[in-house]
């Protein structure tokens, strides 16, 4: 006689019921009181609050704006910010050393040429830890703090005027989750710039904050904290809220099937799309104080008047241009794309989408039967 599996005879002992297909699940206790476990109770809706055992196959659900909510939302920054900024090294370290010596970093593929010729294939990379590390703070406060403050602020407003006056709670939102993702970017950010613009100063983070510190203090490193956020507020709050529009246009305009019935894949696919948007517009506000930091974290003792003498308003505003214009709109895209994807991937709806029908006005008639 033929004997049955292992696996069979451990299954034959657990009732089917337990781990059937349904997407409910069941209380301990009517388990245990259940006279035959070959045959499942009638109803899996039972009023009792005993405990629950979930199906292996149920699907981790995280309730939206709890703990969890937001400590996803900051992972989720960690992993786009971080990567994304280190995978961009090379270009940020060419635009730079544009902004810092043009005359002999005269365009892109000339940085390129420079760099490769003096420092070699691994000098395009030169400075990528506290890259990785400063972004990858920085994209969790960035993310963490801005579903949380969007959150907060549209509490404060009440539903009609958070759906009324949205963008203003996109734009306050962001500028406030920036402020403190800067205080955590800038110490940095300065050894990075410090790094990548000397040669020879340090050869990344280790070496290159105690230098650092030896020679401009601790709080030498919150020298470029007042530029860092001309440069970023601006930046962020470009990010979000022209990201949330364009989404929220894109499903309005271009896409003929309710976010809610749209493929992950899709859903995805207007996340990078309207981030690459955003970034554009990031670039352009931002990149005047982008040149103000690369200047004062690579001169010591530099000050803002002794930027804006040496560059000109013109050359604040345009030297680096075009290349931080593809490198931001790159990096946004995927940014966006990473973090959405993050969230599908932990069982959270992508960021953005139409926004809520208005609640229609009651008559006197329903007002009197309600």
């Amino acid at each position: 006689m033929a004997l049955p599996d292992s696996s069979s005879r451990r299954n034959s002992l657990i009732p089917s019921f337990i781990y059937s297909s349904s997407s409910k699940t069941l209380p301990l206790h009517q388990m245990l009181n259940s006279g035959a476990a070959s045959s499942p109770p009638a109803t899996l809706d039972g009023g009792s609050r005993g405990l629950m055992v979930p199906s292996p196959s149920e699907p981790r659900k995280i309730e939206m704006y709890s703990p969890a909510f937001y400590a996803a939302c900051t992972a989720g920054g960690i992993l786009s910010c971080g990567l994304t900024h280190m995978a961009v090294t090379p270009l940020d370290l060419v635009k730079c050393n544009m902004q810092i010596d043009p005359a002999k970093y005269k365009s892109i593929s000339s940085g390129f040429g420079v760099l490769l010729k003096e420092q070699g294939f691994r000098g395009f990379f030169r400075g990528w830890v506290p890259t990785l590390l400063g972004y990858s703070a920085q994209g969790a406060c960035k993310f963490g703090f801005y579903e949380f403050f969007k959150k907060y602020y549209s509490d404060i407003a009440g539903p009609e005027y958070a759906s009324k006056y949205k963008t203003l709670i996109y734009l306050a939102g962001s500028a406030s989750a920036e402020v403190i993702a800067d205080v955590a970017l800038c110490p940095f950010e300065a050894v990075k710039v410090r790094v990548q613009t000397q040669p020879g100063f340090a050869r990344g983070l280790g070496d290159g904050l105690p230098k650092f510190v030896k020679s401009e203090g601790t709080l030498g490193l919150y020298k470029g904290i007042v530029p860092l956020w001309g440069r970023q507020i601006p930046y962020t709050m470009m990010k979000f809220a022209s990201f949330e529009t364009i989404v929220e246009l894109l499903y309005k305009h271009a896409i003929p099937t309710p976010k809610n019935e749209c493929s992950k894949s899709l859903q995805l696919g207007v996340s990078f799309a309207g981030g690459y948007v955003a970034g554009v517009f990031c670039a352009i506000v931002s990149h005047p104080a982008d040149n103000l930091v690369s200047f004062l974290n690579n001169a010591k003792g530099a000050t803002v008047g002794d930027a804006v003498k040496k560059l000109g308003l013109w050359g604040l505003f345009t030297r680096g241009l075009p290349l931080r214009i593809v490198m931001i709109g790159t990096l946004t895209g995927a940014q966006w794309g990473i973090y959405d994807a993050f969230k599908v991937f932990v069982g959270l709806p992508t960021t953005g989408g139409p926004a809520p029908a208005a609640a229609p006005a009651l008559g006197a008639s329903e007002l009197a039967k309600a």
